[in-house]
């Protein structure tokens, strides 16, 4: 049976195409964090550019770069499981360059870190989930990666606090921190997140005893703070943590308006 490459025909309309590919795929990787071992559940991207001359690419070799990474890592010894997202990542891109020509490529992991947290009062371990996103970009003069964490916390508001006798309304909040830096610098996603969970009034719990309850909202109301308070905080902490382009972003679900309050900031 003859087959068609009809990808590499020239097309009708000849422009660049700077990020091509697939989106939305998961599959299961495994990543050894300094000797912890991680089993993630992750929905990839992945992305290269096409040239104007070039109508299409082969995605099924997108789909193989990904099988044939994380089969060798699952089958090899757990010392030698990709030890980050982003070192799978690169992985991924590779082998993306025996397959198809390219000059930029971008591979993306979006996925969830589970934590182990102590409650404040009980003492009891509760698995706290967060959201990351991990990204590595690869271009001919510059690899770089991108971290991504958003973390759920309370926010107590001072204004009400001062105008009510020590009485105010609070509310879950919810933050992103962003650093995109070289892929070389050392950053742990969990640093990331213990940097934002840091900088509300008080944490969210997934397990709340009633003595932890009771400590919750203590801790909230001996902590009041603006959502404005909260992204200052996280740029300040994350500025003197980490190195490369930092961008926070909190939203406030606010609970006595029927609308939302955000605070953005970045360092670049």
């Amino acid at each position: 049976m003859q087959i068609f490459e009809t990808q590499e025909e020239v097309p009708l309309i000849r422009e660049r195409l700077h990020r091509v590919g697939i989106t939305n795929l998961k599959t299961i990787a495994k990543i050894n964090w300094k000797g912890k071992l991680y089993t993630f559940i992750p929905t990839f991207e992945i992305t290269i550019d096409v040239p104007e001359e070039k109508k299409g690419i082969h995605m099924s070799r997108l789909v193989e770069s990904i099988t044939e990474s994380m089969g060798e890592a699952v089958e090899e010894e757990v010392s030698k499981v990709h030890t980050s997202l982003e070192e799978l990542e690169l992985s991924i891109i590779e082998r993306l360059e025996g397959k198809h020509r390219h000059t930029r490529a971008e591979v993306w992991i979006r996925t969830q870190l589970i934590l182990e947290r102590e409650t404040p009062a009980s003492k009891r371990i509760s698995l706290e989930p967060y959201d990351v996103e991990v990204g590595v970009i690869k271009e001919p003069e510059r690899l770089e990666k991108v971290l991504k964490v958003t973390v759920i916390g309370n926010t107590a508001c001072p204004h009400a606090m001062a105008n009510n006798k020590g009485k105010t309304h609070i509310q879950r909040a919810v933050a992103m921190l962003e650093i995109r830096t070289d892929y070389d610098e050392e950053i742990a996603l969990e640093d990331m997140i213990d940097v934002v969970e840091g900088s509300f009034s008080f944490p969210t719990y997934t397990l709340l005893k009633t003595v932890d309850e009771n400590a919750v909202v203590q801790g909230m109301y001996k902590n009041p703070k603006f959502v404005e308070d909260v992204a200052r905080e996280i740029l300040h902490k994350a500025k003197k943590r980490f190195r490369g382009k930092i961008h926070v972003k909190v939203i406030s679900n606010e609970s006595i308006h029927k609308h939302d309050v955000i605070a953005e900031t970045w360092n670049y």
